[in-house]
């Protein structure tokens, strides 16, 4: 066989060879999407069955998202100590543990102990997630990572679309329209409403029985699967930077704590628009059975992105300027949302127009994710998984701001509470313009990324 044949067939074997380990880490970004997107219905669900207010609702994306940042670092050390496998496996485990205790919780209907299940859900995600986004990174080349986190962003948001979806089927009727009309109104008595708010809450417990006995599954399934190891300090070092060995801790890499800002930054955008845009529907006056769709509308155009990214990066556009549009794009969108105004039929819904602003909000969010990554987790060498953990610390953006934008509403409203989303698109924007260049805490030693980034 000639070198040149041997070439190709070594290129060939290299293709097949990734082909399985990125559809298995797929198979879990689709599960990290089912369980995290529904939270977008579990909010003003759970709003309703366990009175509270914007703020206390929002502690939902708190408790889950929170654990991202408790739980990052330590994530590293449990990957370092058993490996990528096992450690994957234990965070389905933990996963399953959240998703069983909401069976106690909807038979007390403790809003605490429903918190605590988010929270142990997130850790496994925090977990899996400190493994899935740098092995799905460096798995090919770091010019195309944009590309295939965006394919894994698709799995994701598929997920998303169903997840809301298939939780309302399951857990809501069309007769409850009347029931929460009754629960508005103030004329039941407390031993009835309490009956009522009992039996509501109480519809968890089969959907969430099911999703736990389903993560142990998968856990044992990865653990026993083709799934390689991957040696992440040989396969993510800086070809241009040959001091990158003398480097003695990971925040000696500048470019991956600001990542980290514009990962906590991009998803709290992100989660608030997708887990308000229920509750911003309802105030137009549709019902919580008309606005469960809007979650899909945002990821479906988010979705789109995806497809967009998979086709043009790095064909037609490297994945850093996509990241600058997206961004310009975000910051225009918020815009739309907070100074638009006027009534619209879009898809049958009677709205005022700043909805769909809001709602197009998931097409630049579909990108920015994808191209902070790469840019933010180039070249570090022995301090990939550590500062795996660091950008998955980024991700308690999506306990914060919900939060803020919570309180704002209860002090405002529910539209003027949008404008947490301007100071977090012009970060994104400082980011994907100069942020991502700085390679030195001295500004003099700041140097340029090589553009095949």
């Amino acid at each position: 066989m000639s070198n040149s044949d041997q070439i190709k067939t070594s290129k060939l074997s290299g293709k097949k060879s990734s082909f399985v380990p990125i559809a298995i880490i797929g198979l879990m970004f689709f599960i990290f999407g089912f369980v995290s997107w529904v939270n977008s219905i579990l909010i003003p669900y759970f709003k309703i069955a366990c009175e509270l207010s914007n703020f206390e609702s929002y502690l939902v994306a708190f408790a889950f998202y929170i654990a991202y940042f408790i739980m990052a670092v330590p994530s590293s050390f449990v990957l370092d100590r058993y490996g990528f496998k096992k450690g994957m496996m234990f965070g389905f485990f933990i996963m399953a543990a959240g998703a069983f205790l909401f069976v106690p919780a909807a038979l007390s209907r403790a809003y605490p102990l429903f918190l605590t299940g988010l929270f142990l859900i997130g850790t496994g995600l925090a977990l899996l997630q400190s493994a899935a986004n740098p092995y799905i990174t460096i798995i090919g080349p770091i010019k195309r990572a944009a590309q295939r986190i965006s394919m894994m962003g698709i799995c994701n948001k598929i997920a998303g679309i169903l997840a809301p979806l298939i939780f309302a089927a399951v857990v809501l009727k069309i007769s409850d329209n009347e029931l929460f009309k009754s629960l508005d109104s103030g004329m039941l008595s407390e031993i009835d409403k309490n009956n009522i708010l009992n039996s509501l809450i109480r519809r968890v417990i089969l959907p969430y029985s099911i999703l736990g006995t389903f993560l142990t599954i998968v856990g044992v399934f990865i653990y026993y699967s083709p799934l390689p190891e991957i040696n992440t300090e040989s396969s993510n070092k800086e070809e241009d930077c040959p001091d990158e060995t003398k480097k003695t801790s990971v925040f000696q890499f500048p470019y991956l704590v600001l990542g980290a800002l514009a990962i906590f930054f991009h998803v709290g955008s992100q989660i608030i628009a997708i887990d308000t845009i229920i509750n911003y529907a309802k105030s137009m006056g549709l019902t919580i059975l008309e606005a469960k769709v809007f979650p899909s509308y945002t990821l479906m155009a988010t979705m789109c992105g995806y497809f967009i990214g998979v086709i043009c990066i790095p064909r037609f556009i490297n994945q850093r300027k996509a990241l600058l549009l997206c961004t310009l794009l975000g910051m225009f969108l918020s815009i739309g949302v907070l100074i638009s105004h006027g009534q619209v039929v879009i898809f049958g819904h009677h709205t005022d127009i700043s909805i769909w602003f809001l709602t197009a909000l998931g097409l630049p969010n579909s990108l920015i994710y994808a191209g902070i990554w790469p840019l933010s987790i180039r070249g570090l060498g022995k301090f990939t998984k550590i500062g795996s953990s660091i950008m998955i610390m980024g991700l308690c953006g999506n306990a914060i701001t919900p939060l803020i934008y919570g309180r704002l509403a209860d002090i405002s409203n529910v539209h003027s509470a949008y404008i947490i989303l301007i100071p977090c698109y012009l970060y994104l924007i400082f980011f994907a313009s100069y942020g991502y260049k700085i390679k030195s805490w001295a500004p003099k030693k700041t140097q340029l990324v090589e553009e095949l980034l």
